[in-house]
């Protein structure tokens, strides 16, 4: 008999919930007198769901609208398919962390820990959810180390992470290894010492690398110390495995909605490509040349966000408001001679015009995707449309139907853009040929370039003094 999403959703809090009514028993592990659920009956009484993690740009902080990132999102769906509410309880290392889960004091840890190959007594652990690689990185210019005996000075690594075990992993095979842990930092914090030159060497995730080498791109790879790292949530030790049941039914569902995928390609999709050349090139035009323009591009975004039309305009000419293709696009928004019209914009070199034209074009095609698509779905969509024509997205959401996948999910929908170049797909659509590949990269480009912009904004940039207005006019 198959048992309803609904009923089994209730009967997974059920029990949580009720496990808190069950008699108290002595295990052989446990002194006389000390309860496996003893300490911890606030997973069922209150009725509330505890998670435990650390701050960082995939884990979790308060972002503009509240609270984010990659583990918080995934255990804000745990808690969404169970019915029970969430409260995060973020720490600054992972040590405190760990004392928290064994004390009782929260439910699980969703931090990016690696899940140990041999399962220990010490916890229980979800399913693997995502595979990392460990690597070993240094400031480009130093010399490069191909293996660990090639290390010549300090290697640091915070105490309590994945990145620890893989360390202490390698000693018994290198005897002369040795490794200094950094207590006050986190993850992040590291790396960007490796980019001050304080510090000679740390080893990291491929997950936090491929977002903190857009903000520091001297930071390079030397050498991959672990291939497979398996990602998992820990549970405590003497959880009831009721949790521990949950999360394998969660994460198989979220794996076969596609939910699990449509978060990694939100978080991580864009980024996996790195560059350095242009990644530089990027920063020092924000911190040089966007002086000219930041003023303009804050005060006409209209409803847009300024950084990310900026990062538009920079894909489209690199800030440059002479800028010309050989179709005959111009300026900073780079635009065609029917759409300066049509948002009356008399001269495209101008960049007041062009930037307050170009915005007004975005908005109206924010809008006029299909308002059942949700966010950044649709702005990534939207900046699609900004580059081959809504025609022909709608061509490429058409495509991504046809074959199963959902036309309001970016993640599917531009899996499909290549094919628009392909003439046994382009034969089938209104519009036919269009540059689907150049489309996608345009996207991924603007996403990363954002990124940057957004982070560099926090971090007191050149621009907040910038002219004013009045003295942008050519």
């Amino acid at each position: 008999m198959r048992i309803s999403n609904k009923v089994r959703l209730v009967s997974v809090a059920f029990v949580m919930i009720c496990s808190a009514c069950q008699p108290k028993m002595q295990t052989e592990s446990q002194p006389a007198g000390q309860s496996a659920i003893e300490g911890r009956q606030h997973v069922v009484s209150d009725g509330v769901l505890h998670m435990g993690t650390v701050y960082g740009k995939h884990t979790f902080y308060i972002g503009p609208e509240g609270p984010t990132g990659f583990e918080y999102e995934l255990a804000k769906g745990f808690s969404d398919y169970i019915g029970l509410p969430l409260e995060v309880m973020p720490f600054f290392n992972f040590e405190d962390l760990q004392e928290e889960l064994e004390k009782g004091g929260i439910d699980f840890i969703a931090a990016g820990l690696s899940s140990p190959q041999t399962k220990t007594e010490r916890a229980r652990w979800g399913p693997v959810y995502q595979i990392v690689s460990h690597q070993l990185v240094y400031l480009q210019g130093n010399t490069r180390p191909r293996e660990l005996a090639d290390l010549q000075g300090t290697l640091s690594v915070v105490p309590g992470t994945s990145h620890f075990d893989t360390a202490m992993s390698v000693l018994p095979e290198n005897p002369d290894f040795t490794f200094s842990t950094a207590n006050d930092m986190d993850v992040e914090e590291l790396l960007t010492q490796i980019a001050e030159g304080n510090i000679d060497y740390t080893i990291t995730d491929s997950n936090t690398l491929s977002i903190v080498r857009r903000r520091y791109p001297d930071i390079s790879v030397g050498f991959t110390v672990s291939e497979t790292i398996p990602l998992a949530w820990q549970l405590h030790a003497q959880d009831d495995a009721v949790l521990q049941v949950a999360l394998l039914d969660y994460f198989a569902h979220i794996r076969k909605t596609g939910f699990l995928d449509r978060l990694e390609e939100r978080y991580f999709g864009h980024v996996r490509s790195f560059d350095f050349v242009d990644t530089k090139a990027f920063i020092d035009a924000a911190n040089t040349t966007l002086l000219n323009y930041v003023d303009a591009f804050q005060s006409l975004s209209l409803d847009v966000d300024w950084r990310l039309l900026a990062a538009l305009s920079y894909q489209e000419s690199h800030w440059d408001p002479n800028a010309v293709s050989p179709t005959g696009v111009r300026g900073l928004m780079m635009l065609t001679l029917d759409t300066a019209k049509d948002w009356n914009v008399e001269s495209r070199v101008d960049p007041l015009q062009s930037i307050a034209g170009g915005a007004r074009y975005f908005s109206s095609l924010m809008k006029r995707i299909p308002a059942r698509i949700g966010e950044p779905d649709r702005i990534w969509m939207a900046l699609a449309a900004y580059n081959i024509g809504l025609g022909h997205l709608e061509d490429a959401r058409v495509l991504t139907q046809k074959q199963g996948g959902n036309p309001d999910i970016w993640m599917d929908v531009k899996k499909r853009l290549p094919m628009l170049q392909q003439k046994r797909y382009y034969r089938q659509t209104r519009f036919g040929y269009a540059r689907g590949n150049e489309a996608l990269q345009y996207v991924e480009n603007i996403r990363r370039y954002y990124d940057t912009l957004v982070w560099l904004d926090s971090q007191s940039p050149p621009w907040r003094k910038t002219p004013s207005v009045e003295n942008l006019a050519p």
